[in-house]
C-alpha cells in the first residue's frame, strides 16, 4: 500500500505571510509541508496551486521573492531532509529536496567527502541551490551547482514524477537547474562528492584602489578559490580598496598518513559547523547600522588585514561560510530590510565594470557589504546566471533614499553589455529587461509549456517579471 493510500486524511495548509532573506516585500499564501514524494503527487492531483498556482520553497534564503506566491499555494519542503544514499566509491550523494548544504556536508565528511560548490551560507536546502544554480568562489576554476548534479526527481504540475539527467533529457534538466522552481517540484537530487581537504592555504592581499583590485584578480592565477571583499564607502581613490583571498584546499595526504595523520585531519576538516554565535534579536533597530558606522568599520577591517599574507592555514567552515557565524544576521537592516544586487558583466567589457562601479560612487549607494568574484564560462540552462566575466554582490538597506532609479541605472548598464542580473537575489527588476538579460528565455519556455501547459507553476518573482506569462 503506498503512503498516499496509507493517508487517513488530506495535507492541511495553512496561511502565513512569507518573505525572502531580504525581508521585502512580504506576501500571503496556504502553506502545505509535504514530507514524501508521495505527498508532493498527492498534492499537485488534487488540485493544489489551481487558481493562484504553486511554488516549492525550501530555508527561505532567496534574497527575493522567488519563494513566495502571492495569494496561492506554497509547498515548504524543509520536511523533506533525508540523506538517501552517499556511495564513497563512486562519489555520489543522494538526497531529498528540503537537506541543507550543511547537512549534506556533515554527513559527506564522514565519509571523508564534501560538495565540490557551496554558497556563501550552509543554509540553503539542496533543491533550493539546484534552483538557482548557486555558485562559490571556484566557479572561475570548477563551474556552479550545474556541472555537479547527476540527475533529479522532479514532480511536475501534470502530477508526473520524472528522473531527469543530462543524458535521459537534457532541455528540461538544464532549465531545471537555475530555473526558479518553475519547471516542477524538485523531489529529490544525487549530486558529485569529492575528496574532503584538510583545510585551504589562503594567500592575502591588501589593495589601495580598485584599479589595484582589479589588476590583482584579471592576472593569470592558479588557485581554486578566489573572491574580494571590497570597501565601496572609502572615500575618493581609495573605493574599492579590497582584501583579495586566494586559496587552494590542503589535500589530507599533506597531513602524512597513519593514525596521528587521520586524527589531525578529522579534527581540522570535519565541517564543524557550529551553531551561530548568537542571534540578532527580532526588531533589531536598523539605524543602528548607518553609513557612518559601516565606513569605519570597514576602515578598521581594511586596515587590519595583512598587506601580503601567503599560505594561511583556514578551516573550510569559517573560509566558506564566514556570515554564518552571526545568526539571522538579516535583522541587522531592521524593518526595512536589504536588497542584495547582484550582476555579472561579460569578460572584456571591464570599462562598463567600473562604469557600474562609478554609478555606485556617483549616487553614493549605502553598499554595506561587497563581494567581487570572478566568474568562468556558462554552463547550464537558460536562466543560470553565471557567465564567465565579473560578479559583485553588493548588500544594501532596502530604504535607502533614490535606491530604486539608482538600481534601474545600473541594470540598464548592466544589459547594455550583455550581463545579467541573478534572478535568485532579485526583488525589483524590470520586466522589459529580462529577455535582453536572458537570450536564450524561449528555451525555457518551451520547457515549461511541455510540462505545465495550465501555467500552475507560479511564484512572485515569476509574475513580476513576466516568467508565467505575465507582463512580459
Amino acid at each position: 500500500m503506498s503512503a498516499v493510500e496509507q493517508r487517513s486524511a488530506p495535507l492541511l495548509a495553512t496561511e502565513r505571510s512569507l518573505t525572502g532573506w531580504g525581508r521585502t516585500r512580504a506576501s500571503r499564501a496556504r502553506v502545505f509541508e509535504p514530507t514524501s514524494v508521495e505527498d508532493v503527487l498527492e498534492l499537485l492531483g488534487s488540485g493544489a496551486g489551481r487558481g493562484g498556482g504553486l511554488i516549492a520553497r525550501g530555508a527561505g534564503r532567496s534574497y527575493g521573492d522567488a519563494a513566495q506566491n502571492a495569494g496561492g499555494d506554497v509547498l515548504d519542503m524543509t520536511g523533506m531532509r533525508r540523506i538517501l544514499s552517499i556511495d564513497r566509491e563512486r562519489r555520489l550523494v543522494s538526497a531529498e529536496a528540503g537537506t541543507t548544504v550543511a547537512e549534506l556536508l556533515t554527513a559527506l565528511a564522514a565519509h571523508r567527502l564534501m560538495l565540490p560548490v557551496v554558497p556563501g551560507t550552509c543554509h540553503v536546502t539542496l533543491a533550493g541551490a539546484i534552483a538557482s544554480d548557486i555558485h562559490g568562489k571556484n566557479h572561475h576554476r570548477d563551474g556552479g551547482m550545474a556541472r555537479h548534479v547527476a540527475s533529479l526527481v522532479l514532480c511536475t504540475a501534470t502530477g508526473e514524477r520524472l528522473e531527469v539527467s543530462p543524458e535521459s533529457d537534457p532541455e528540461l534538466f538544464y532549465a531545471t537547474l537555475g530555473g526558479m522552481g518553475l519547471t516542477g517540484v524538485i523531489a529529490q537530487a544525487t549530486l558529485r562528492a569529492e575528496p574532503l581537504p584538510s583545510c585551504v592555504l589562503d594567500d592575502a592581499d591588501r589593495t589601495d584602489s580598485l584599479e589595484q583590485t582589479l589588476a590583482l584578480m584579471t592576472a593569470e592565477d592558479p588557485h581554486r578559490y578566489s573572491v574580494a571583499w571590497l570597501d565601496l564607502l572609502a572615500g575618493g581613490s581609495m573605493s574599492g580598496r579590497a582584501i583579495v583571498s586566494r586559496s587552494n584546499p590542503l589535500p589530507k595526504g599533506v597531513e602524512g598518513e597513519g593514525e596521528a595523520g587521520h586524527g589531525r585531519h578529522a579534527k581540522r576538516a570535519g565541517m564543524r559547523l557550529r551553531k551561530p554565535l548568537f542571534d540578532v534579536p527580532r526588531r533589531f533597530p536598523g539605524a543602528l547600522l548607518h553609513p557612518a558606522g559601516v565606513r569605519a568599520f570597514n576602515a578598521l577591517r581594511w586596515r587590519s588585514a595583512p598587506r601580503t599574507q601567503r599560505g594561511h592555514e583556514v578551516p573550510l567552515a569559517p573560509y566558506f561560510f564566514p556570515l554564518d557565524v552571526l545568526g539571522e544576521w538579516n535583522r541587522l537592516y531592521g524593518r526595512g530590510g536589504l536588497i542584495q544586487y547582484q550582476f555579472v558583466v561579460p569578460v572584456g567589457q571591464e570599462e562598463a565594470l567600473m562604469d557600474c562601479f562609478e554609478l555606485i560612487r556617483r549616487r553614493r549607494l549605502p553598499v554595506y557589504l561587497a563581494v567581487f568574484k570572478r566568474l568562468g564560462a556558462s554552463f547550464g540552462g537558460p536562466l543560470s546566471f553565471p557567465l564567465e566575466g565579473w560578479t559583485l554582490a553588493a548588500d544594501l538597506p532596502a530604504d535607502a533614499p533614490g535606491l530604486g532609479a539608482a538600481l534601474d541605472e545600473l541594470d540598464d548598464l548592466v544589459a547594455g553589455c550583455g550581463g545579467r542580473v541573478y534572478l535568485s537575489k532579485d526583488v525589483r527588476l524590470r520586466p522589459e529587461l529580462l529577455q535582453v538579460m536572458y537570450p536564450q528565455l524561449e528555451r525555457f519556455e518551451a520547457q515549461r509549456e511541455r510540462v505545465d501547459p495550465e501555467g500552475i507553476l507560479r511564484s512572485d518573482l515569476a509574475r513580476r517579471v513576466g516568467l508565467c506569462g505575465g507582463t512580459r
